[in-house]
């Protein structure tokens, strides 16, 4: 068994934290994993916000997610928010880091970036918005498979009150909708029942269908 399939069975969906903050060499390798996860044509739609703070933790908890037994002890959150609205200033720019980190002109990627303007921006707002949002869920999966490499407890939470903590970041403002949540800590073996249960999947035939 390859070591990175021994931390995929160490990890589940931790469901209290024992408050015990991360280290930062780990939280940056998770938020590094993070920007390295890839998306549609490289555009990378969403922004993540880190959340430390207690009391802003707290009133997550009490406000927008009540039933989120994790969030007021995990260490993080990571709140996946996906842009709201995507504009052809966001193209612009995409296109142009592209050219200064690969040191070509933007001439040369004139026909990629008219691609993307006649693909990406030509579809409704609404289709735009989803489509931003699954590849949030890109990122949230590598985020998982990183914590696991550290050991570090984490777990992926919609069942939130979105509107409100999109109010309680101010979101909005900066043209981002909440999509999905990432706690990040270490697992409360005394009140998790979970802690120590045995891992459920389906069988490997069941779930793979070979062709």
């Amino acid at each position: 068994m390859s070591e990175l399939i021994k931390k995929l069975n160490w990890r589940y969906a931790t469901k209290r934290m024992n408050g015990q903050a991360i280290p930062q060499e780990k939280l940056d390798n998770i938020l590094e994993a993070i920007k390295l996860a890839p998306s549609s044509v490289g555009l990378q739609p969403y922004n993540v916000i880190v959340v430390e703070d207690k009391e802003l933790k707290d009133k997550i908890f009490s406000e927008a997610a009540p039933r989120q037994l994790q969030i007021p002890d995990a260490s993080h959150l990571l709140v996946f928010a996906a842009w709201e609205k995507l504009t052809s200033q966001h193209v612009d720019d995409f296109i142009q880091l592209i050219a200064s980190t690969r040191n070509v002109s933007l001439e040369s990627l004139a026909g990629y970036h008219s691609s993307i303007n006649g693909g990406i921006l030509s579809r409704s707002e609404e289709v735009n918005f989803d489509w931003a949002a699954r590849q949030a869920y890109i990122a949230l999966g590598h985020g998982l498979v990183a914590a696991a490499t550290e050991e570090v407890d984490a777990t992926p939470m919609e069942g939130f009150d979105a509107a409100k903590l999109d109010e309680i970041l101010g979101l909005q403002e900066k043209g981002l909708r909440s999509v999905v949540i990432l706690t990040l800590g270490y697992r409360d073996h005394e009140k998790d029942p979970l802690a120590n249960a045995k891992k459920v999947r389906r069988a490997h035939e069941e779930l793979f269908i070979s062709i």
